[in-house]
C-alpha cells in the first residue's frame, strides 16, 4: 500500500549518480531535481556508482577549474529528510575510495544489492 502525503501519492524515487561531480552538469542537476522531490515529500533514495562516487569525496576544491563546488550540500540533505543514500563497494573499490574518504554517512552495499535496490525503485532517474 503506498503512503498518502497531504500533495498526493508518495513514490519511490531513486537517483542514480553515475557521472564525476565536475566537467558537466549532471550531477549538480541531479542534486537539484533530489531536492526538489524531497520538498514535495517523497521518497528519495540516491545511489551512488561508477565516478558518481567522487561526488561524495569529502575536501573538494573546484577553484582550479573554475566551477562551484556544490558538495556541501549533500550533507544538508538530512535537512530534507533524504537520509538513504548508498554507495556501491565496487565502485569504491575500483577508484581506491573508502567509507572514510566521504563527505556524508552513506551504506555502502554490494553491486548485487544495487541491482536489488534498482529494482525495487518505481521511479528510476540516472544521471
Amino acid at each position: 500500500m503506498e503512503e498518502q502525503a497531504e500533495s498526493g501519492i508518495v513514490k519511490k524515487f531513486l537517483y542514480v549518480n553515475r557521472r564525476a561531480p565536475h566537467g558537466s552538469i549532471y550531477a549538480h542537476e541531479a542534486l537539484e531535481v533530489v531536492l526538489i522531490a524531497a520538498a514535495f515529500e517523497q521518497d528519495v533514495t540516491l545511489a551512488f556508482i561508477d565516478d558518481g562516487v567522487y561526488q561524495l569525496k569529502k575536501n573538494q576544491d573546484t577553484a582550479d577549474i573554475n566551477t562551484k563546488n556544490f558538495s556541501k550540500i549533500y550533507s544538508a540533505l538530512e535537512g530534507y529528510d533524504v537520509e538513504k543514500i548508498f554507495v556501491e563497494k565496487e565502485s569504491l573499490d575500483e577508484r581506491g575510495l573508502k567509507e572514510d574518504d566521504l563527505s556524508v554517512d552513506v551504506e555502502i552495499i554490494s553491486s548485487n544489492d544495487m541491482k536489488k535496490l534498482i529494482t525495487a525503485s518505481e521511479v528510476i532517474f540516472n544521471f
